[in-house]
């Protein structure tokens, strides 16, 4: 029973942690697939450099965990550095995983370039968006529009000019109007909703992309080497994330792909702060 007892007691705070993450509330884009952007930051050639080793960190992260990675767009240096890479990532739990790797990544080593052994101190930006299901749904209140039939003009003969057939659609909450002038007057009406929900889709495509530049605006900051979220230290062989005090000492397993340790701690420590603020509500 004493060891039993022992045992019981050293597994207690691996359970409390599994607690913890069970019971406290989840992102709604906790499983959404995500869109990764990469920028090298302050540092020059040696930060392209450490961008590069980034990107395939997370490539070699996103195979382990049988996520699809698809590079969008990559902008590279001449000596295979990364000045800028957008890349999607599609899988189970992607954005709930990589949201906590946004913001500024700094590492010191000596550069490939430095002929005199000096340690450079260099950064690269990561920006983690979620990307919503399937394509934006577009509903048009039937009190937010105004149809109207008129005759066509234009050429056509006796049937545009003396038949009704024209139809315009206002939407009355943005101002815009589209108009069809086929001679069918059915068709003229599924002609003008398919634009209108067209002419919607592309306004709220163009406000979710203004709205995720200043959230990736908020999440990089400037770039600066001062504004940091994770220390790369390869001479010492240590990785260091500032927001939770965490340092590991395996940074070439880190740097390959081995996440999960510094994400677990770091998912437990989001869902201790989210279950203690509910706690506070209550």
């Amino acid at each position: 029973a004493k060891e039993e007892l022992a045992d019981a007691r050293a597994r207690l705070p691996e359970l409390e942690q599994a607690a913890l993450l069970m019971l406290a509330p989840k992102d709604k884009d906790e499983n959404a697939s995500a869109i990764l952007e990469i920028r090298a930051g302050t540092g020059g050639e040696e930060a392209a450099l450490f961008a590069g080793d980034l990107l395939r960190m997370y490539q070699r992260y996103a195979g382990q965990r049988r996520w699809k990675f698809e590079l969008e767009s990559v902008s590279e240096t001449g000596i295979g550095g990364v000045k800028e890479a957008v890349a999607s990532v599609s899988g189970a739990g992607v954005f709930g995983r990589l949201k906590f790797e946004s913001g500024v990544h700094r590492v010191q080593r000596v550069p490939e370039t430095e002929a005199g052994g000096r340690i450079h101190t260099s950064a690269a930006t990561v920006a983690v968006l979620p990307q919503p299901e399937g394509e934006i749904d577009i509903v048009i209140d039937e009190k937010d529009i105004r149809i109207d039939t008129m005759r066509a003009s234009g050429a056509g003969g006796q049937h545009v000019n003396k038949t009704d057939s024209a139809v315009r659609v206002t939407h009355l909450p943005t101002g815009i109007m589209v108009v069809s002038q086929e001679k069918s007057q059915h068709q003229n009406r599924a002609n003008v909703m398919r634009i209108l929900k067209a002419k919607l889709y592309d306004i709220e495509r163009e406000r979710q992309h203004a709205a995720r530049a200043a959230d990736r605006k908020g999440q990089i900051g400037s770039g600066d080497r001062s504004e940091r979220i994770r220390t790369y230290n390869f001479p010492q062989g240590r990785v260091t994330d500032h927001r939770i005090n965490l340092t590991v000492y395996n940074l070439p397993e880190v740097i390959n792909g081995a996440l999960d340790p510094v994400l677990d701690a770091l998912a437990a420590e989001d869902q201790a702060r989210k279950l203690a603020a509910l706690e506070e509500g209550d």
